[in-house]
């Protein structure tokens, strides 16, 4: 990408080989965040999201939370830790365990695992959720976590995502569960192709041209802001830059690329937004001309301005999460295929509700109260 070349040109460091270790390495932690997400899903997920959601939601998300936190936790431990990929944030420091919605540009296909970076540093790694297209629920394990997550799935056509949008999104509303809610605006990671498709219907409806994002959707935004407003503390404004090249899934999973993660955090608090569509509209069509400008400069200096905002991750806490995560794992593995053979009923069992449940978009209703 045009882009990212020019970081890469001004610095003449290239990214690192796929040596053979890389490649072990990779596919060894590639390897635990199956395993893991797959054994904490069954044994742990069901209860908390089948089981206790019964007798109350909020509980119910709350355990949920704890186990997703602690899965979401290992991918920054690999990513900062093993594979050594240099996490920079600048802007502004937001405070914890805020009820936020979250914009970003979508560079590449791994943008959104890097929010899971900031979301670690702020205590809210469990109770992120996405706005993602639909087909990425249809896979084995993952789609089943993101739909226990209550992540939200769109075929980003907005006449078929409207109700499955409001209808999610009435669901988020109270103030007592805690909530990073991530949009995507622009609806498709970022090409040179679909970039000169965005200029060419910009410049035909008078519309900011850009070339380093896609024009925004707004209506998505809109419905956000129109359905939680009354429950949300500020929109998160983010802007993620790679140096020296824009990775892939598996240039992330074998330590290949990117060696530097950028991002950039603007905080707007919620009342300082329009409340009317169209004033929407203009805030967020504004704001991501601004960002394209932040990104043009990105690509000229090789960072954003008001770097340092945040620590780099605690070693300990990531290896003690590491521990805990492994040790919990190793039992449940030991249970599914040394132990009785009701174990491995149950494992069928919850793998059967799970597909189904994801498929048919089904989550229980509470029948007692605690």
């Amino acid at each position: 990408m045009e882009a990212c070349s020019s970081v890469e040109s001004k610095d003449k460091q290239k990214h690192c080989p796929l040596t053979p270790w890389k490649m072990l390495k990779g596919v060894l932690c590639l390897i635990v965040l199956v395993l893991t997400a797959f054994m904490l899903l069954i044994y742990c997920g069901f209860w908390t999201a089948f089981g206790l959601r019964f007798f109350s939601i909020h509980y119910s998300r709350t355990a949920t939370s704890f186990f997703l936190g602690t899965w979401i936790a290992l991918w920054p431990f690999f990513f900062e830790k093993i594979n050594q990929t240099k996490v920079v944030f600048s802007g502004e420091s937001v405070p914890a365990r805020e009820r936020a919605l979250l914009i970003a540009n979508h560079r590449t296909e791994v943008d959104w695992m890097y929010l899971w970076d900031l979301a670690v540093r702020k205590g809210c790694q469990g109770c992120i959720k996405y706005v993602l297209k639909s087909s990425l629920m249809k896979m084995p394990v993952f789609g089943w976590i993101f739909h226990i997550a209550e992540f939200i799935p769109v075929e980003r056509k907005w006449e078929a995502d409207a109700s499955t949008i409001y209808q999610m999104l009435s669901m988020l509303k109270d103030p007592e569960d805690p909530l990073w809610l991530a949009v995507f605006p622009e609806g498709t990671d970022f090409t040179e192709q679909k970039c000169l498709r965005s200029k060419k219907y910009a410049a035909e409806t008078g519309l900011p041209v850009m070339k380093n994002v896609l024009l925004p959707k707004t209506k998505g935004f809109y419905a956000c802001i129109e359905c939680l407003r009354g429950s949300l503390d500020a929109v998160y404004d983010i802007t993620i830059g790679y140096k020296f090249r824009c990775p892939s899934f598996l240039d992330n999973a074998f330590g290949v690329d990117p060696a530097e993660v950028h991002i950039h955090i603007e905080r707007v608090n919620i009342s300082d937004l329009p409340e009317s569509e169209d004033g929407t509209t203009s805030w967020l069509m504004e704001t991501f001309r601004q960002k394209d400008q932040l990104l043009s400069d990105f690509y000229v200096n090789g960072h954003f301005p008001g770097e340092g905002i945040e620590d780099e991750l605690s070693t300990v806490k990531c290896v003690l999460n590491f521990v805990f995560v492994i040790t919990l794992t190793g039992v449940c593995t030991f249970l599914t295929f040394f132990a009785s053979i009701w174990f491995k009923i149950y494992v069928v069992s919850a793998c059967a509700y799970f597909a189904a449940a994801t498929l048919m978009n089904f989550r229980p209703k509470p029948i007692l109260v605690l």
